[in-house]
């Protein structure tokens, strides 16, 4: 007979049924035993009279927690029993392995156990019932940005992970040895999405993972992580990316919302975005006076933003606009990589999109016009020499074209209210971390 998901059963209603998942309860009465198994689907009650059910009550009585089994029994529909009046009573049950009994962590509640702890036995740490939603969502949110890109005729490409040259500063990156020669471990697929433009394909999308050598501890950065990209040709500025982006994640968001979202709020306590208003826009110049006239702060960065900075102006567009996004646009050359476009004041035409008081993404128009490259080049202190593979892409017609990278990770963990990007990536790496 095979076996029925837990979510599934309220369709096999007094017919006998297998099932198979984790033990998370027993409560062993006087005359009577209740199991709560659960699988990645859900949750039952499995029901045994002790009187007449020797055998089973012996299995039970050996049987730990968190061990698996498989049960096979009558599904009965028992308005009574929480977990959705689904109710197991059962004919066999078979252990399929056995949990040692002291566990190392607290599954039931996090907050008993130290967070670098259950990032050692994250396999247990993910059973718990939010990490479970958490992934869920994952899938659905990467499938929703997919979805929508193949719907607007954009090519997915899965661009090379080990580079020559550092997309960024070469100063973070993961230096190793290709077979003799100097390479590293891509910090983003910036330079081949732009090759991708010079290929002809129009519009481009992957997501992957990005590695970033930064020796940093904070709530919201990991040494690998988990990127959407986006390049697409034939812009007129770099507004059509912005367009673009903010019309790709509300997709992308809904379709969140419609399948988990009252999930979301009984699981994370948090409320979800507001996707009929527009993403505000502000130039950064505006964003600095913002934050002087409005909280009466300035932040030591001329050229970038503070991280206090960033919450005082998600709390001013929530305040003003309600939203939970805004952009920041026109940020200084100083603060931008080489490969960003200028307008005639010699400003980025480039933007951050900052959510709920951190920033996601950078996006830009690209400078596609190879004598201007290799001059800010240059301007960034870079010998053009390194990068003549990149430089060659523009020297036989280049399209102009924009585009941004979004960490999935700090999105899911603005959006679920959760306050570590640990608890947001399924196995976390960062500068003390390489286990599991």
């Amino acid at each position: 007979m095979k076996t029925v998901k837990i979510e599934a059963l309220e369709n096999y209603f007094d017919q006998e049924v297998v099932i198979q998942g984790f033990v998370e309860n027993i409560r062993n009465l006087q005359y009577v035993i209740f199991m709560i198994i659960k699988d990645e689907t859900g949750k039952v009650q499995v029901t045994i009279e002790k009187e007449g059910n020797d055998k089973l009550v012996k299995i039970i009585e050996e049987l730990t927690l968190e061990s698996t089994v498989k049960i096979t029994g009558k599904c009965l529909n028992s308005p009574s029993v929480k977990l959705g009046g689904k109710e197991i009573i059962p004919t066999d049950i078979i252990v399929t392995s056995h949990s040692l009994e002291e566990l190392p962590i607290n599954i039931k509640d996090k907050d008993k156990t130290l967070r670098e702890t259950r990032l050692d036995y994250r396999f247990l740490d993910l059973r718990r019932e939010d990490n479970n939603l958490l992934f869920k969502i994952e899938t659905l949110f990467e499938h929703s940005l997919r979805e929508y890109c193949i719907n607007h005729n954009f090519m997915e490409i899965h661009s090379p992970k080990i580079s020559a040259s550092a997309a960024e500063s070469g100063a973070e990156t993961f230096k190793l040895d290709y077979f003799g020669q100097p390479a590293c471990l891509s910090q983003s697929p910036q330079f081949y999405k732009q090759m991708a433009m010079a290929s002809a394909f129009g519009k481009v999308f992957e997501i992957g993972p990005a590695f970033r050598a930064e020796n940093s501890h904070t709530s919201y950065h990991a040494t690998e992580i988990n990127m959407a990209d986006i390049e697409m040709s034939f812009i007129d500025s770099f507004e059509d990316v912005m367009d673009m982006e903010e019309a790709w994640l509300k997709y992308a968001f809904q379709k969140v919302y419609d399948k988990y979202g009252e999930q979301i709020k009984k699981q994370f306590k948090t409320e979800l975005s507001n996707l009929d208003v527009d993403f505000p826009r502000i130039t950064f110049k505006e964003a600095k006076q913002i934050l002087k006239d409005e909280y009466h702060f300035e932040g030591e960065k001329k050229d970038d933003f503070e991280r206090k900075e960033e919450m005082l102006l998600c709390k001013y567009a929530k305040k003003k606009y309600n939203s939970d996004f805004i952009f920041v646009t026109k940020y200084p050359f100083n603060a931008r990589p080489f490969y960003h476009n200028l307008d005639e004041d010699g400003l980025t035409n480039s933007y951050d999109l900052l959510y709920r008081g951190v920033e996601i993404t950078t996006g830009s128009q690209r400078e596609h016009r190879v004598d201007i490259l290799i001059k800010q080049i240059k301007e960034k202190g870079i010998d053009p020499k390194s990068l003549e593979f990149y430089t060659e892409f523009f020297k036989y017609g280049v399209p102009p074209h924009g585009g941004f990278a979004i960490g999935i990770a700090r999105v899911l963990m603005q959006m679920l209210n959760i306050d570590n990007i640990r608890e947001a990536t399924f196995i976390y790496r960062g500068p003390t971390r390489l286990k599991p």
